[in-house]
Parts: structure tokens; sequence; C-alpha cells
């Protein structure tokens, strides 16, 4: 195998004991060639993790840097500007990763210069905890390549074949380095809250570039799915975080879709989140559907504001402030 470098980039807010999992379990990887770059948005680290992460930093087996804001699409825009690596691989700060894991992701890339992104299977604790007995997919459907509904088809969980794909899911891709730096495509940082569909806005703008997101099942992990933690600063109770969901689907179909497509996709948000239909199975009660309907509605006007304000304000406040520190 060409010895490609890869940059593995783990941004992290609040994380403690599963962070220090992770990390030992990712700096166990036995490939040659990769870096692995922390962005720390916790304002306070308990003392152990503290000491975990300066150890680690200190031998040189992370690098670490620490921020005083929290955006996930921010970390990683930030980190991508540091990194080193041909391939630059996102992971989030709640997985467990087997052996190889790595050299899967990197032999994607060799003699294939059409995939510019590899989209990982993730053993999902909650979503496989959930399913049916022995769920396995080879082949995800038509659907799944349309992108406005493409969302509610693509199981990147139980598919068990590999193909190509719309998307990756966040806590496990990896992009060659020149989708930045060659074609300019960078994580938004409008995306709020928990950044849901940060990923699915930035590989649907790979589409653009010609080149293809591969899905190879081979480069699995486990995801966790702490419910504490994470990349945002949101509670998801919170009100805030239940609109900016909202504004965060809606912001994905006013940038990347036709006019139909954005309607399939807000139907189907309508449908799954407000009225909790399948696949969304949520309480049917008469006053929850309401309530959901309602930030529904302010998350529309949310992204509309959003999509508006771009024709001034690209958004990117957390590289903007990067590039004046670095400059």
């Amino acid at each position: 195998m060409s010895a490609l470098s890869i940059s593995v980039i783990i941004p992290t807010y609040g994380r403690e004991e599963i962070l220090r999992e992770t990390l030992a379990n990712v700096i166990q990887q036995d490939y040659a060639h990769y870096e692995v770059l922390v962005i720390d948005q916790t304002a306070q680290h308990q003392p152990e993790t503290d000491a975990y992460l300066n150890q680690l930093a200190a031998e040189q087996k992370i690098r670490l840097f620490r921020v005083n804001w929290a955006s996930l699409p921010g970390a990683r825009n930030y980190a991508v500007r540091r990194s080193t690596g041909d391939i630059v691989l996102f992971l989030d700060d709640d997985v467990l990763l087997p052996a190889g894991f790595l050299e899967a992701h990197v032999r994607n890339y060799i003699n294939h210069p059409e995939i510019g992104a590899v989209a990982g299977r993730v053993y999902d604790r909650m979503k496989l905890a959930d399913a049916a007995p022995g769920l396995s997919i080879d082949y995800l459907p038509p659907q799944a390549m349309n992108p406005g509904i493409a969302w509610y088809y693509i199981d990147l969980v139980h598919t068990c074949k590999p193909q190509r794909v719309l998307t990756a899911r966040g806590c496990n891709m990896s992009f060659r380095r020149e989708v930045f730096e060659k074609h300019g495509i960078w994580f938004d940082e409008r995306f709020r809250g928990s950044a849901v569909r940060e990923e699915s806005d930035f590989c649907l703008r790979i589409r653009q570039t010609g080149l293809q997101i591969w899905y190879d099942p081979e480069a699995n992990l486990v995801h966790l799915g702490e419910e504490t933690g994470g990349c945002h600063d949101i509670s998801t109770r919170s009100l805030q975080y239940q609109i900016t969901f909202y504004h965060n689907h809606f912001l994905l179909g006013l940038k990347n879709l036709t006019l139909w497509q954005a309607i399939r996709l807000y139907a189907k948000l309508f449908d799954c989140h407000v009225l909790g239909h399948p696949p969304c199975y949520k309480s049917g009660s008469p006053l929850k559907v309401m309530s959901r309907a309602v930030f529904y509605c302010l998350g529309f006007v949310s992204a509309l504001k959003t999509w508006i304000s771009a024709l001034w304000n690209k958004g990117q406040v957390y590289s903007q402030l990067d590039h004046l520190v670095r400059s």
C-alpha cells in the first residue's frame, strides 16, 4: 500500500472518561503514518482528563488545541487548517475503533482517484439495540441517492456491502485533502446546536467536484452515543436546541436542493419529527405534536433569515476569528 498519511481529527466538548477511552483506543492503531488532532472546546475538565490530555500531548501522541468556543463545524475547519495528512478523518469523541481501522479508510483512496470521501460503517449502540434481530442490508434503495428524501433511507448501521453513497455520518468519515484545499469546500459554521446535517451539507457540495463518496463497511467503529457532552454547548432538551434542529434541516434544503427536493425533505421532516410517524416513532399526543409544530415553524423562519443573510455574511465566524488570530 502506498504511504498516504492520515490526520485523525477529534472535536470534543464536555466529555471526560469516554474521551479518555476514545483516545486510548485511537492511539493504539498500528497504521504507520497518522497524527491525532484533538480540538478541545471544554471550559474546564476533570483533573484526570486534563492530566491525561497533557500527558498525551507531551508524549507527542496527540496534537492538542484548546479553544474558548463551541462549534462542531468550526472545530472541524480549525483542525483541517492545522492538519498535515493526505487524508483527513473525522471521529466523534465517544467511539471505539477495531484494529486496522485507519488502514481500512486509507486503502479506498489508493488507485481510486474518483473517490474523494469514505463513509465508514457505524455500529451505533442505540440503533443496534432497537433493531430487529439479524437485520442486514446489502444495497441501499434508490431513494438513498435522492437528496430530498435520502436522509430517511441511508442506513450506515446495517448496510454490509461497499457502494457509492450520498453522504457519510459525521462520527466516521474521511476526505482527500484536495476537497478543502483545491475545491474550497469547508464546513458551514452556521449549522448550530449539535450541528445536525452539517456533514450532509458538506457531502452534498462534494457532488459539484465530480468526486465520489464511497461506503466501506470494513471501515467500521462503535459509536457509543453518550447522552451528555459532545461537540455543542446547547442541551438537547432546551427550546433553543429544538429550534436549531429544524433550522439545520431547513438550511440544508435552502442551500442544496431544488424546489421539489426541498418540498419533499420538509414534508418528510414534518411527517416524521412533528407528527411522529415512522421511523421517528414520537409521541402522538396533540399537545406534543403542536409544540413540535411550533418549533418546526420557528426553525424555518430562523433558517430563512440565515439563508438571506448569506448575501452579505457567509457566517464562518470561527474561521474568520482564526484567520485574524493567525495573521
